[in-house]
């Protein structure tokens, strides 16, 4: 379930996905609008304002893609792209263009509830001005998925980004492995749990001077600490 009054639009032109997609979201608290094509997707983003964006990629007038460049052009607010279009090079796209996530179909409502819930916690707690959220030497761009370090931006995967947002915006707390794996790799992960640790390290290494905001925790996990 979710808190508060938000208002989210979905764009499919799969009228059976929209409807079922639109009326769980309903059912868990959102207020929702609907779009079949891109064309109304960005009519219905100039009148309204809303906390989340669920874009299909392939819609008949424009496509999710340029209905993303269009919601990008005139305020914040998280984007999550749904496509049968799974491959690296067409998510990386997706996130090069401007969205926060990337769902390949088929998809779990449940799962996509929880991510829209995230982006929006995310957007509330963390944006302070322009779009940019900024923790001592670090400014992160979620718009443009960019991150800089004392003026110089820094590259990091797709993986250590979702860490590093994962990271502040539960900074001062205590974090297992386990949590950790949830968050960021999803409770399907079947892995070993030491991925994080793999991961903890290229992090800190792309952080350069400012890794030390990451801490171990002996015997539990990681901390994010916002200064020294």
């Amino acid at each position: 379930m979710t808190e508060g009054n938000i208002k989210i639009l979905i764009a499919e032109d799969d009228i059976s996905l929209r409807t079922i997609t639109s009326a769980y979201f309903t059912k868990n608290g959102f207020e929702v609008d609907q779009a079949g094509d891109g064309d109304e997707a960005c009519r219905l983003v100039m009148n309204n304002r809303y906390d989340a964006v669920i874009l299909d990629i392939m819609m008949p007038g424009r496509d999710g893609k340029e209905v993303c460049r269009f919601i990008r052009s005139r305020y914040d607010v998280p984007v999550i792209f749904l496509t049968a279009l799974g491959q690296e090079n067409d998510i990386i796209e997706g996130y090069e263009i401007g969205a926060d996530e990337y769902l390949t179909k088929p998809y779990s409502t449940r799962l996509l509830l929880m991510k829209v819930n995230a982006l929006i916690k995310r957007y509330r707690g963390l944006l302070v001005k322009d779009g940019r959220i900024d923790l001592d030497e670090i400014t992160i761009e979620p718009a443009r998925r960019q991150v800089s370090v004392n003026g110089r931006r820094i590259e990091l995967t797709p993986r250590e980004y979702e860490l590093l947002l994962y990271f502040v915006e539960n900074r001062d707390q205590a974090l297992t492995r386990n949590q950790i794996l949830d968050a960021v790799w999803g409770r399907d992960y079947e892995g070993y749990d030491r991925a994080v640790d793999t991961y903890i390290k290229k992090l800190r290494a792309s952080l350069g001077e400012a890794s030390y905001h990451i801490e171990t925790v002996i015997k539990l996990g990681y901390m994010w600490k916002n200064s020294r």
